[in-house]
């Protein structure tokens, strides 16, 4: 499937590293293959790593197609104009989650917004202002 799973980690936890494969499936996956989940990988045989990329691409959509179907859903959503897509779009939660203590993830870097004190917004109002007589002058 285009992914190296490192030797020295059990087969149970290396599965994992595949995109669309968590710790749900590696037992499914495993008891099909007929794999013992405490081998690791390097004592695998050819036959059981056969058996489980058979056992893999039979029965789930992982790495490039899962992705691709996942990208797709998303432009439906938003090609409706479902209130789902429209949250996509706008980058924020779609889920329902609050945004306005937390959201981070989606919303990115905090932004301050809002009033200024007296005092701050005079600092700026001069200095903008000492600019631009320096301009003129110039």
């Amino acid at each position: 499937m285009g992914i190296t799973l490192p030797d020295d980690k059990r087969i149970d936890y290396s599965l994992t590293i595949l995109y669309g494969i968590g710790w749900g499936n590696v037992g499914q996956v495993l008891t099909q293959a007929n794999v013992s989940p405490s081998k690791r990988v390097k004592e695998l045989t050819e036959d059981e790593l056969k058996k489980i990329t058979e056992v893999v691409e039979k029965n789930y959509k992982v790495e490039g197609d899962l992705r691709e179907v996942l990208t797709e859903n998303i432009k439906r959503l938003k090609e409706i104009g479902s209130y789902r897509g429209s949250r996509h779009m706008k980058g924020l939660p779609s889920r329902g989650q609050r945004t306005k203590s937390n959201a981070r993830t989606k919303r990115g870097k905090r932004k301050t917004v809002g009033a200024l004190r007296k005092e701050a917004w005079a600092k700026l109002e001069s200095g903008k202002t000492a600019d631009a007589v320096k301009e003129k002058t110039k």
